[in-house]
């Protein structure tokens, strides 16, 4: 059974295009957790909104006109005839009828389930973030050192 052992380097001993590489991988590891950042958090709002299209639905608006959505874009008239059962969607296609309870409760896991993610991912970005910090530090600290130093407004990426 092969064991692999990682390797450290100190930052400090790299040379400064090797710091540049580094900044530029932290860049584009930050940027595309941000980015995941706001998929979870966009998800997580329309699960929000789907809690709150529950609660809408009461014994009095049983009978009443509503809009049915097809698609993101298109909506047909309808009208609501059970007040107390709904249709979840709960993905790949599949769809189940719940109470209103169940599916308020099916919501609230889903957005509790997210916002778990999305606190780990803060602080992920958060650590990558002070990694990018600690890179262009250095790299400053060596370019004074080299005597063409330009103050931290002035580093290039």
């Amino acid at each position: 059974m092969a064991s692999q052992q990682q390797e450290t380097v100190n930052i400090s001993d790299l040379e400064l295009p090797q710091l540049a590489d580094v900044r530029r991988q932290l860049n584009q590891e930050l940027e595309m957790l941000t980015n995941s950042y706001a998929q979870l958090r966009a998800a997580q709002s329309k699960f929000k909104a789907c809690i709150e299209s529950v609660a809408e639905i009461t014994p009095n608006n049983q009978d009443k006109s509503i809009l049915v959505p097809l698609t993101n874009s298109l909506y047909v008239p309808g009208t609501l005839a059970d007040t107390e059962h709904v249709v979840v969607d709960v993905g790949t296609g599949f769809y189940v009828k719940k109470t209103r309870e169940e599916a308020r409760l099916y919501y609230r896991a889903k957005v509790d389930g997210l916002q778990g993610n999305l606190d780990q991912l803060q602080n992920t970005i958060s650590v990558k973030q002070d990694n990018v910090n600690v890179v262009l530090q250095i790299m400053q600290a060596k370019l004074r050192a080299q005597g063409g130093a330009p103050g931290p407004s002035g580093s290039k990426s």
